[in-house]
């Protein structure tokens, strides 16, 4: 079986250094000393810049392979009217350089809307009005917010295959070997933060699938033996601490990277699309947390007639038919390569899309016997 060239070595531009906790904190005494000196040195209104986080402010770098943020910024000033949200701002700083870098402790996004119900009249109303906040000031400090100490909410994905993951116990240190290809019947769970963590393999290549049942069957018999690949789900839009993963992995072992999703606008322009360059939203931190070595494998429009699923796809529904234009018009990265946009526009053109289990119509296993090896053979990968 055919597969992948080893990766390049990654590129003098990789991603930035890990912050200490030390220096983080640093970086907030700063913020906080120069609002102070505003207000009782200089006699004048403190204000905060943070970075617009959308589409709009970002532009895809070929050269470096993920979008990058551009210079739109929003300011917050002290007004009468912005003293509540300038408050929490401060306070949330305060808590992340006190209780979290300053104590090397860690706390997820609704214990931060919780905590803040000690804030007196600063407190979150909402949880959204914590969440875009501690977004708001990962983006100003440029240092993503599992450094700062706050872990994600969500699973990060699972793993199986030639891979040894070499982990610490967080309260001993004791060095813990995971063999992610003796597991039984059973995968491996990517962690909240993965920074420390350290790989042993001899694998080929990494395929990241979008649904878990596919990955199930892939576990099941044992696909990574005969691919000699390492296996990870993403159970959709892949999670950070997942893309993170992948990135590191990747990087450290020189791995080429190939994405399976379903065949329809949201694995596309999403899914994959947020793997490989990241998003607008995240635009902040897309260095950080992008795959830009992956490829994509499939499910594509071509594959719908070269492996005769015609009579095995479903009609478009208006939120695809909208997902796909959208990114026609709007996608910095779909707008710079012509295969994405060819693969759009035949979805758009043929009015349907395929999941990736329609070739269990051939089988059950069809796409582990036959579609995975022939697209591994072929080489027939879109940007």
């Amino acid at each position: 079986m055919a597969s992948p060239k080893k990766s390049a070595p990654p590129p003098a531009d990789a991603p930035r250094r890990i912050v200490t906790k030390e220096e983080a904190s640093e970086q907030i005494r700063e913020v906080g000393h120069k609002i102070f000196t505003d207000i009782i040195r200089k006699n004048r209104k403190p204000e905060m810049k943070f970075p617009i986080r959308s589409l709009a402010n970002v532009k895809y770098n070929p050269k470096k392979g993920y979008f990058e943020i551009l210079g739109k910024q929003s300011t917050r000033t002290l007004t009468y009217n912005t003293v509540k949200s300038f408050a929490q701002s401060m306070r949330l700083l305060a808590t992340t350089k006190k209780d979290l870098l300053d104590k090397n402790d860690i706390a997820g996004k609704r214990e931060v809307y919780y905590n803040s119900k000690s804030w007196g009249e600063c407190r979150f109303d909402e949880q959204p009005e914590s969440d875009t906040l501690l977004d708001d000031i990962e983006g100003m400090l440029g240092i993503n917010r599992e450094q700062l100490g706050y872990i994600p909410e969500e699973r990060g994905g699972d793993v199986t295959g030639p891979l040894t993951v070499i982990d610490r116990n967080p309260t001993s240190g004791e060095v813990v070997k995971i063999n992610c290809a003796k597991l039984g019947s059973g995968a491996w769970s990517i962690p909240s933060r993965v920074e420390h963590l350290q790989f042993e393999s001899k694998a080929k290549f990494i395929l990241v699938i979008e649904t878990a049942s596919l990955f199930q069957r892939l576990v099941h018999h044992r696909y990574y033996e005969k691919a000699d690949c390492i296996l990870i789900s993403m159970s959709g839009v892949p999670t950070r601490a997942c893309r993170r993963f992948i990135r590191r992995l990747a990087d450290d072992r020189r791995l080429p990277v190939l994405v399976f999703t379903d065949g329809d606008p949201y694995g596309y322009c999403n899914i994959y699309r947020t793997l490989k360059v990241g998003s607008g939203q995240a635009a902040h931190i897309n260095s950080f947390f992008c795959v830009p070595q992956a490829q994509y494998l499939g499910v594509t429009p071509d594959d719908i007639k070269t492996y005769h699923l015609e009579d095995a796809t479903h009609p478009l529904e208006e939120v695809d038919i909208k997902r796909a234009k959208d990114a026609l018009k709007n996608d910095p990265f779909i707008r710079h390569h012509k295969p994405w946009q060819d693969a759009l526009n035949k979805m758009l053109a043929l009015g349907v899309r395929i999941e990736q289990q329609a070739f269990a119509k051939h089988g059950l296993n069809y796409v582990l016997d036959t579609y995975l090896p022939d697209k591994l053979k072929r080489r027939d990968f879109l940007p």
